[in-house]
C-alpha cells in the first residue's frame, strides 16, 4: 500500500499550496482545517483529487472445507 501524503508548496507570492495522496474519501478535509491553524490562514480555494473519490480497499480471504470427517 502507498503512504499518505501531504504534499505542501509555498509559491513565490507567499501563497501556500497543498495536495493529498493516497489519503481516501473527506479524510483528505481534515489536513485543510490543519494547514489552517499551522499557518494562522483560511482556505481561498480547494478541489477534489481523485483519490476522493476511491476507497481504501481491504482485501479478505475466506476459507471454506467442503470435507467433513464422517
Amino acid at each position: 500500500m502507498d503512504r499518505r501524503q501531504l504534499i505542501v508548496s509555498v509559491r513565490p507570492d507567499g501563497t501556500v499550496g497543498a495536495e493529498t495522496r493516497n489519503i481516501y474519501g473527506d479524510e483528505c478535509l481534515d489536513f485543510i482545517t490543519v494547514l489552517e491553524d499551522l499557518l494562522d490562514a483560511e482556505t481561498q480555494s480547494s478541489s477534489y483529487t481523485e483519490d476522493h473519490a476511491r476507497s481504501r480497499t481491504e482485501t479478505h480471504t475466506a476459507v471454506r472445507n467442503d470435507h467433513t470427517s464422517s
